[in-house]
């Protein structure tokens, strides 16, 4: 009776947009049905979203500048450590080929990610950057991330501030979410002890949003973090969002999804695995809504959990599908396997009972372009 009654006093609390505490998120998490953590977080999309049944998702192409990576994360399949074999820095005219072809599928967007390579400073990132508008114009950068960031500014002796800014003069046009796996620092010591501290990580996002760039959040769990550990990194990137500036958008976006183990340091030297199931991903999910009422937008991936899941999700508290994703080396490399085309992710949103919007980045919506080609997936 007790804990019915602190369940739904804290939900109540939650219809509020009333910030929750990580013990609250926790407590929900260990004790509240489901179905009612779905309720009250579709409750609370529809009063952030003014009651649309619109559905974003977006066309754009996970690119690498480099799998070259001194981070070693024991959760990355991706990575070749320098001067090995298979390691590469992409060249113009891959890039060329690439956007290119993006532009026929839709696509006006580049998530452009990498590892941390040794040699590559701000003046080779500037330089991209300034030569791929140069060549295509109106292509939109989501590039780089906290981690990169901070290892940028490591090797120019500079601040997350300056090289920002250079970065935003060459052409970059919003920073992903990369690289916030779980923030607490006993979490990234066991399986990225190479990428920066949590707080730096939230360094970078704050500096980003004082420059007025748009930022995403991502979680990625289910591997050796507490439940405390994940709710405390959502009150971490809520309170980082809260004091952004006024007219700054800050993080657009929260995108949680469950550590992919195959194949991975973790799965072969530690037999750590994702025991994540789609309830608990669901729960994640309005959990997600609830601890964070001064973000936007929830993201379902449905690369990592499938279609049916994400599906659900819709009815969870997310709004968002994400990208089709004509490209994506890094997680796939873990064993995420799922795929779709930009009409089959349409299918899949109506299937739900939702209407789908193509957007940009800054979930701007977007008309479908005319002459778009379809992709063809090889499964």
């Amino acid at each position: 009776m007790l804990y019915t009654m602190k369940i739904d006093s804290l939900l109540i609390r939650a219809l509020r947009s009333e910030f929750l505490t990580a013990e609250e998120g926790v407590f929900l998490f260990e004790n509240a049905p489901t179905a009612e953590l779905m309720m009250v977080a579709n409750e609370l999309r529809k009063i952030r979203k003014n009651n649309s049944d619109k559905v974003t998702w977006i066309i754009d192409r996970n690119l690498n500048t480099t799998n070259v990576c001194i981070a070693n994360c024991k959760f990355c399949n991706f990575y070749r450590i320098p001067g090995h074999a298979e390691s590469y820095i992409t060249s113009i005219e891959t890039y060329r080929k690439k956007i290119e072809e993006t532009f026929r599928y839709g696509g006006e967007q580049l998530l452009l990610q990498g590892g941390h390579h040794p040699d590559l400073g701000l003046s080779y990132y500037v330089g991209l950057f300034s030569e791929l508008k140069k060549l295509f114009p109106k292509v939109k950068l989501h590039a780089l991330g906290p981690p990169e960031i901070a290892h940028i500014t490591k090797l120019e002796k500079s601040t997350h501030t300056e090289v920002l800014k250079a970065l935003i003069d060459a052409g970059l046009d919003s920073l992903p979410g990369a690289g916030a796996e779980i923030l607490n620092d006993r979490v990234r010591r066991l399986i990225s002890k190479g990428k920066c501290t949590g707080r730096e990580w939230l360094d970078v996002m704050k500096a980003a949003h004082q420059l007025n760039l748009t930022t995403s959040a991502t979680m990625m769990f289910g591997h050796v973090e507490t439940v405390y550990e994940r709710f405390e990194h959502l009150v971490w990137l809520r309170d980082v969002q809260a004091q952004k500036p006024a007219g700054a958008k800050g993080f657009i976006a929260f995108i949680p999804w469950p550590f992919q183990d195959d194949g991975t340091l973790l799965n072969r030297l530690k037999g750590i695995r994702n025991n994540v199931t789609s309830d608990e991903y669901i729960r994640m999910i309005a959990l997600s809504r609830i601890m964070l009422p001064n973000i936007e937008n929830i993201q379902a991936s449905w690369l990592t959990v499938g279609k049916a899941t994400a599906q659900i999700c819709l009815h969870a508290g997310a709004n968002d599908f994400g990208s089709i994703m004509i490209e994506e080396n890094v997680v796939s490399a873990a064993g995420a396997p799922h795929r779709f085309t930009y009409k089959q992710i349409q299918e899949s949103i109506r299937e739900a009972g939702f209407v789908p919007q193509l957007r940009n980045q800054q979930y701007e919506y977007r008309e479908i372009p005319a002459n778009i080609e379809e992709q063809v997936i090889n499964y």
